[in-house]
Formats: structure tokens, C-alpha cells, sequence
């Protein structure tokens, strides 16, 4: 049996726990066709909380001020897409901060990537988006090619190899200027250059703000 995007009960639903009454009722996701071949960010959640990941992520981006974004699961458990009206790499940044302000907001989305193109899975599909995103990195910054796998045997090599030739800058595998991710969701593949900090972990993140030292009136 597939996967299937639609579940009878979410897993929040099974431990007795409800969304919050404006989310459950406003932005429970709804089936979106074509979405998996047009979606600008690639989110991951908990095995089996696909369905609030995304509720959560859609009042997420409302308050951001996108008031349409649209969500759908894919073949893999705990990986869902979104579309957003907004640019992408802007959300990831503003999500940031709204972790460090209200990181109560986050339970179900672990992490957010930016995407810009969505591109059938072959090499010269991929090359090409890569290509046409060149200009993101500047003529003396390095860069590196990460490629992460699902549902797909395409050799990762391959893919890296014929990425890095087509980019004329220097490579630099520990500290890169840029970082060229290439998303591999079965046919479909992903493609971004984003800086090196540009996707948002919220366990790291949180993990980050709770071992800052207070600041102000809380300082010792």
C-alpha cells in the first residue's frame, strides 16, 4: 500500500491533544493538485504528524502575512510540502525569529528548507537549476553541493560531479561560502543555493536560545 496524505486521526488526535481552536477550525490542510511539482518549501515533522506540521505551518505563514499558503503531504513519513506567496529564504529567516520570540508556537514542524525550483529527478534537469541560480553566489565565495535522497537510486556522486562542473566557482567542502541543496522527493528533485544557514532546525534552535545566557533585568 502507498502512502497516502490523508490519515483518520492525526497523531496529536490519538494522545487526546487538540490544536488550538483557531487552527484546527481555519487551517487544517486540504488536498492541493499539483502542489508536489510546484512547492517552495520542504518541511519535516514527526512520523505520523504530518497533518498538524502542516496546520501549524499554514497559521505559521498567516502570521507572516501570507494568507493562502497551501500544504500537502508526500510519499515519505514526515517530510510535507508548502507553497508560500512569500520568498522563501525571507520565511525561513522570519520563522527564526518567531521561534526565538514565541517558541511555543513550534510542537509539530521540525525543520524548513527553502526551495526555488522543482525539477524533474534526471541530471540535466538539475544541472540546469542549479545553473540558472549561479548568480547567488558571488565570484569569490566557495560553495558546496549537498544532495539528500528519498525514494530514489540516482547516485549522489553523479549528481555532485556534474552540479560542481557547471558552477565556476571554488569548492570548499567544511566552511562554504554557499551551499547548493539539491532535495531528492522520488521523481522530483528540489533545487537551492541558500547560505549556510539557511534552513531552520527548530530543536537546534531552541536548544541554542535555552543555553544563552539571560540578558537585562534577568542577568546575574
Amino acid at each position: 500500500m502507498g502512502f497516502s496524505p490523508f490519515r483518520e486521526k492525526s497523531q496529536s488526535q490519538r494522545r487526546g491533544f487538540r490544536l488550538p481552536s483557531d487552527i484546527s477550525r481555519e487551517y487544517r490542510p486540504k488536498a492541493t493538485v499539483g502542489l508536489l511539482r510546484d512547492f517552495n518549501l520542504l518541511v519535516s515533522s514527526s512520523r505520523g504528524e504530518e497533518s498538524d506540521a502542516n496546520s501549524e505551518l499554514q497559521y505559521l505563514l498567516r502570521e507572516l502575512g501570507d494568507k493562502s499558503a497551501r500544504t500537502d503531504c508526500t510519499i515519505v513519513s514526515g517530510l510535507t510540502v508548502a507553497k508560500t506567496a512569500l520568498e522563501p529564504t525571507r520565511v525561513v529567516n522570519e520563522l527564526r525569529t518567531s521561534l526565538r520570540d514565541c517558541p511555543w508556537k513550534f510542537r509539530y514542524v521540525l525543520k524548513v528548507k527553502p526551495v526555488r525550483a522543482v525539477v524533474a529527478c534526471n541530471i540535466s534537469e538539475i544541472v540546469a537549476a542549479a545553473a540558472g541560480q549561479v548568480s547567488r553566489i558571488r565570484e569569490d565565495e566557495t560553495f558546496r553541493v549537498s544532495v539528500e535522497k528519498r525514494r530514489n537510486a540516482i547516485p549522489s556522486k553523479e549528481i555532485i560531479d556534474a552540479v560542481a562542473s557547471k558552477v565556476p566557482r571554488k569548492v570548499e567542502l567544511q566552511n562554504p561560502g554557499k551551499i547548493v541543496m539539491i532535495e531528492i522527493i522520488g521523481d522530483l528533485a528540489g533545487v537551492s543555493i541558500i547560505e549556510p544557514g539557511g534552513i531552520l532546525g527548530v530543536e537546534k534552535e531552541k536548544r541554542l536560545t535555552s543555553s544563552q545566557p539571560p540578558t537585562g533585568q534577568n542577568a546575574r
